[in-house]
């Protein structure tokens, strides 16, 4: 491997590795783990809503207790994204990674042993802290893996692990729980979420961005390391510094305010009234479609049946989303999706209570919907230089995810209040169509 003498810069570096040259399998690598890691976080966080009936059943939870169960969870997967995931700015992408993987883990083979609900609503506020960090973290080294014409691409694939792995929770629980019930879903994926930790510990890169512009020890041995994997020249010294990033800081609390700064402060706030109202609207479908179903009169397999379509719809949505986004002005594209799923909404409160349909229509939301909502992942990721990416993506999923918990909790309080299926749908079709058209105000392409 030959060695480039004097490099001009990290950004010339960086651009022709990442932005310019080809895409090697170890960038394949990285976006495929990221990919992996975030269906065990679909997998897990939303198991909940699977064995919902049976929790309640045998702890005697009320819909609105149940929502806040569901509500916790998110609320930590907040306070990962706006606290653990920023910390990967400062100590690297890779540490928080591994870290958010085994306190889900962790986390999640505790819950099985959960008697009552404050032991539910403690694990799940800290299995939801995980995954939190680990979602924002993967969004964003999967960004600084890819060439800047996929990179909203590859954010979109990424994330697409989540309803993945809800869709994984459906199939695992026509197994598990005949024999096992709701403990065995949350020891199964406990167990195999912690030994996957070991994974990301031998196969998770270092952000090569932040090496260059953090340079922790050891910092042109870890290059060198990963450009070998890259199949590209190695350095026999670290690049000058640009005089731009000379003064960056690394206390956490300035990095968070400099996304207040004047020239992010706009971008900032509509990004984060976008992703709050989305997420009360994704999170109330990906919470209470099985119970909501069940209470409909329909079976639990049907439930069941109802919840995979729309993960899988959002799957499809999602690809649609990244193949789109290569081709089409992002904001633009989540405007009409995000209002298009809204108009699913509405039609499916008011269609024929014919199963057939109701299930052709929840397919089509969750690719309306999903495809949607994950434009905003790639916009975020886009709208941030990379200072500040991490933290960016973490606050704007972050303070938006408490619009994840509050679509839950109140779906739970309109349930116990009498307000049915159709009349949810129709409640929460109107933040996702507003939310839609608050993205378009971003104009990103």
């Amino acid at each position: 491997m030959s060695e480039a003498a004097n490099p001009a810069s990290a950004a010339s570096i960086v651009a022709e590795v990442i932005d310019n040259g080809k895409v090697s399998g170890q960038q394949l690598l990285v976006v495929g783990l990221c990919l992996f890691f975030n269906m065990l976080d679909g997998f897990d966080i939303t198991a909940m809503a699977v064995v919902a009936g049976a929790v309640s059943s045998e702890l005697q939870l009320t819909p609105d207790r149940l929502g806040w169960i569901f509500s916790f969870a998110l609320a930590g997967m907040m306070v990962g994204a706006m606290f653990l995931a920023p910390v990967s700015d400062i100590i690297g992408r890779r540490k928080v990674i591994v870290i958010s993987v085994v306190l889900v883990g962790a986390s999640i083979i505790l819950t099985a042993n959960a008697g009552s609900l404050t032991e539910f609503i403690i694990l799940r506020f800290i299995s939801g802290m995980g995954a939190g960090a680990m979602l924002a973290c993967q969004a964003t080294l999967a960004a600084e893996y890819s060439p800047d014409k996929y990179r909203a691409a590859s954010v979109a694939v990424v994330t697409s692990g989540y309803p993945m792995g809800a869709m994984m929770t459906s199939v695992v629980a026509g197994y598990i729980m005949p024999e096992y019930g709701w403990r065995g879903m949350f020891w199964f994926g406990g167990v195999f979420t912690l030994a996957m930790g070991l994974v990301a510990w031998m196969l998770i890169p270092e952000s090569l961005k932040y090496l260059f512009e953090r340079r922790p020890e050891n910092a042109l041995e870890r290059v060198n390391g990963i450009l070998e994997k890259l199949k590209k020249p190695t350095l026999s010294e670290m690049p000058a510094v640009a005089a731009g990033e000379k003064d960056k800081d690394s206390n956490l609390f300035t990095v968070m305010l400099k996304l207040l700064a004047p020239e992010h402060r706009r971008k900032t706030i509509t990004l984060w009234a976008a992703f709050f109202l989305c997420f009360s609207t994704l999170y109330f479908l990906m919470s209470w479609i099985p119970k909501l179903m069940e209470d409909s009169g329909y079976s639990a397999s049907v439930g069941h049946d109802a919840f995979f379509n729309f993960n899988l719809g959002g799957v499809i949505g999602i690809y649609l989303m990244a193949w789109m986004s290569t081709r089409w002005k992002l904001s633009n594209l989540i405007f009409v999706l995000s209002v298009s799923s809204a108009i699913g909404m509405v039609i499916f409160a008011y269609a024929p209570n014919q199963l057939s349909l109701l299930m052709a229509l929840i397919l089509l939301i969750g690719i309306l919907q999903q495809g949607g909502f994950t434009g905003l992942y790639g916009v975020a990721a886009k709208v941030y230089p990379t200072e500040i990416r991490s933290t960016g993506i973490g606050w704007a999923i972050g303070l938006g995810r408490s619009g994840a918990v509050a679509g839950p909790a109140i779906a739970g309080y309109l349930i116990v209040a009498g307000f049915d299926m159709s009349a949810n749908f129709i409640f929460f079709a109107v933040p996702m169509a507003i939310g839609g058209f608050i993205a378009y105000l971003l104009h990103v392409r």
